[in-house]
């Protein structure tokens, strides 16, 4: 099974290659060459590459269902 998080795009490097991702917090380097990314886009984020663009709500209730399965 993978899982892919959700998280906001905050920088995206000049070449395109890579972006700062943002997960609650947290800010990691993610591959941006799959998708073309830009500053404020939500995406999906597997194994260090950004897989796919979605859309904010659905980001969030991404984030409210991991959310709840932390919880239990």
């Amino acid at each position: 099974m993978c899982v892919a998080l959700p998280g906001i795009v905050k920088k995206v490097a000049n070449d395109k290659k890579t972006a700062e991702v943002d997960f609650s917090g947290n800010i990691v380097h993610a591959a941006a060459g799959l998708i073309d990314v830009n500053e404020g886009d939500h995406v999906l984020v597997h194994a260090g590459c950004i897989i796919e663009k979605v859309k904010a709500d659905e980001a969030e209730e991404l984030e409210r269902l991991f959310k709840e399965l932390e919880v239990m």
